[in-house]
């Protein structure tokens, strides 16, 4: 019915990869937008334009199927996306954070055709990545290519709201490319004060205040967590998260590690001791989802970025530091980190490269961030010699 897609709300969400469309577009599809997915894959845009729907089959203690209609796709680089920004309410990215600043062009354009054709309604920007402020991110990539009344212009008409997000959505080849499997659990948090014109009412998007505490919270208990796992698996020769985190020894320091991360997030954000404990075993619970099959190797992927100063393994860890608190187990996922060795993926090369070339203490100092004098980093070498 012609008429009433014309009515529809539009979100464009960039990236129509498993999270793009196993998650954020699903929530979005499913709140009654018409979802247009952004993306330079050409096989998956014409996919998703010859299908007009797919299937998120979720894969957990019950398992049920729902069907994401109403949808379409647009190359990211093209005057298309630029020419639907113009008439949407939402912007929606999950792309990887490295890769925002391939998005903000089109967005910038975006923002420039609104306010040429005098479209008052307002814009919100979220972009959905496993990244401290992402959405800040994204907002400082477009206003660099915005003239300065433009971005004032957009200053009352575009809104860029800070997120975190989780639901655990691995690859697993459906028989349709583009169907997708997903946990039951997904949780998105959504900085309420940043939208322009009010928050939109969606569901299964929470708006929160205290929004950082919320980041925080799961980028180092989870992420902290499922990385380590997939550290420490790749070194015992397993091949999946599940398979893992079912080897006691393994869990049991994981489990230590996230609860070291966790006893720093209490002091940081003054959370429930128990319930943020609660919150733990409830994280560490989803790495045994055993129809998930995630791979070690795609869980532990890029590890110069995750051994960077404000992600997953060395930020926990000097948070702790910093209220004296234990962080031995932390210590142990940064040594796994730094063995991590697979020739496919071009940072786990340069990383080993750089230990090679540099030296192990070096090498640390230079992408953790850490100050050479800092007695952590050697014991983490030592960890790393034991492993």
């Amino acid at each position: 019915n012609q008429m009433s897609i014309n009515n529809m709300k539009t979100a464009i969400q960039f990236g129509g990869g498993n999270i793009g469309r196993g998650f954020i577009g699903a929530v979005l599809s499913q709140a009654g937008y018409r979802v247009v997915f952004a993306d330079v894959n050409q096989e998956l845009l014409d996919r998703i334009n010859r299908d007009g729907k797919y299937t998120v089959h979720v894969m957990d203690v019950e398992q049920k199927d729902i069907e994401i209609s109403n949808i379409c796709a647009v190359n990211s680089g093209s005057q298309e996306v630029v020419d639907e920004i113009v008439n949407a309410e939402m912007i929606t990215t999950a792309v990887g954070v490295r890769i925002l600043r391939f998005v903000a062009p089109a967005i910038a354009k975006g923002i420039a055709a609104r306010k040429a054709a005098g479209v008052e309604a307002p814009l919100n920007i979220v972009a959905c990545e496993n990244a401290i402020r992402a959405t800040s991110q994204l907002k400082e990539l477009t206003y660099a290519l915005l003239d300065a009344e433009t971005a004032a212009w957009a200053d009352s008409h575009v809104g860029f709201a800070d997120c975190s997000v989780d639901r655990i959505v691995p690859p697993v080849r459906s028989e349709n490319p583009i169907d997708v499997v997903v946990e039951n659990f997904y949780e998105w948090n959504v900085e309420e004060k940043s939208f322009v014109g009010g928050a939109p009412q969606i569901e299964g998007m929470n708006l929160a205040d205290n929004l950082l505490a919320y980041i925080e919270r799961k980028l180092f208990t989870l992420n902290t967590g499922h990385a380590i796992t997939a550290y420490l698996g790749q070194r015992k020769g397993y091949k999946t998260i599940d398979e893992s985190i079912a080897d006691p020894e393994i869990y049991a320091t994981v489990k230590a590690a996230m609860q070291q991360s966790g006893e720093g997030l209490i002091r940081k954000f003054g959370f429930d001791h128990d319930a943020h404990f609660a919150y733990i075993e409830k994280m560490i619970n989803r790495f045994g989802n055993p129809y998930l099959k995630d791979d070690v190797t795609r869980v532990g992927r890029e590890p110069l970025r995750k051994l960077s100063a404000n992600d997953r393994l060395v930020l926990p860890m000097m948070t702790a530091l910093g209220y004296g608190l234990p962080v031995d187990k932390l210590v142990v996922g940064i040594a796994a980190a730094l063995h991590f060795n697979n020739p496919d993926d071009p940072q786990s090369v340069e990383m080993q490269q750089e230990i090679a070339t540099l030296g192990l203490e070096a090498a640390i100092c230079k992408f953790s961030g850490i100050d050479a004098g800092n007695p952590v980093v050697a014991q983490i070498i030592d960890e790393y010699n034991k492993l």
